[in-house]
């Protein structure tokens, strides 16, 4: 597959780059660059991605940093058994844990829920830093909601990280994770001062708890044109005026009348303490399941 010129391979992250040098140098180029494009395409582009990782593959398939960057484009594509292979063949290069969370939320894809919890309560979720921690809590909790445990899912996400008011980079998602499981259980009221929490720490859109919110107050938006033909979102609120009452509204002139404004945990993941001493055994990987994980 073409590669844009400006993709030198020098863009990706100084450790891979150093896992590359046991390559010759034109090969470790080449591996490079693709590895490059995956992490460019991963998000918009998942099958892109995806093609571009089999090439790195191909080419490099004792890397660890290749097999770690293959089984997320496989993941993205929700090719989950295909990604739990990559995860393993990583983790036995490196003997790292940073992968335990995501090859457990590989099996929920897989429908092995029963399995993810069990890696919830293995040795390996203490050697995570603390976002791998809450990562494992919340593909916890996505697998009790998939055994249709809704309150057990709530009282795993109940943490000290949930609790607290400093923004980290997992915050907002744990907080939606947490709104979302309130209102499956009916419990709206809560869920919304959650989901309201949820977007004052989102600050790169990295979930949709605004969509949420304004859809548990009624607001939605239409499309509507205005007198040049040009496109606008209108916001169409429960009173079910629609868009050209919202327009005339704001054409009408100001009433005369003044009006004052009126003022409006549990620390730690419990799960099953059994815990299977070895989960690198692939022979029960029957196949991707159509379910995306919804963590």
């Amino acid at each position: 597959m073409p590669i844009p010129d400006d993709v030198t391979g020098e863009e990706i992250d100084k450790d891979v780059r150093q896992e590359l040098q046991s390559l010759p140098k034109g090969l470790a180029e080449d591996v490079s660059r693709n590895l490059v494009m995956v992490a460019r395409l991963i998000d918009e582009d998942p099958e892109g991605a995806y093609a571009y990782s089999r090439i790195a593959l191909r080419l490099a398939s004792r890397v660890a940093a290749v097999r770690e960057a293959a089984g997320f484009a496989a993941y993205a594509n929700q090719k989950y058994s295909e990604a739990l292979a990559e995860f393993r063949a990583a983790r036995r290069m490196t003997g790292g844990v940073e992968l335990w969370p995501v090859m457990a939320d590989c099996e929920r894809g897989l429908g092995r829920p029963e399995k993810a919890l069990d890696m919830a309560g293995a040795p390996e979720v203490q050697k995570l830093d603390k976002a791998g921690q809450v990562e494992m809590r919340l593909v916890a909790a996505g697998a009790r909601r998939d055994m249709g445990q809704l309150d057990a899912a709530i009282v795993t996400l109940q943490s000290p990280e949930l609790a607290s008011n400093s923004v980290q980079p997992w915050t907002a998602r744990l907080r939606y994770a947490y709104a979302d499981a309130l209102l499956a259980v009916g419990r709206e009221g809560e869920a919304r001062e959650w989901f309201a929490k949820a977007v004052e720490s989102d600050k790169d859109g990295s979930t949709d708890a605004s969509d949420r919110l304004a859809e548990m107050d009624g607001v939605e938006f239409v499309d509507a044109l205005d007198e040049h033909g040009v496109e606008h979102e209108v916001e169409n609120t429960t009173d079910g005026r629609g868009a050209d009452a919202a327009e005339a509204s704001k054409a009408a002139p100001a009433p005369v009348d003044d009006y004052e404004d009126e003022d409006e945990v549990e620390d730690d993941v419990e799960v099953e303490d059994d815990v299977e001493d070895d989960f690198d055994d692939d022979s029960d990987d029957k196949g991707d399941s159509e379910d995306s994980p919804r963590t």
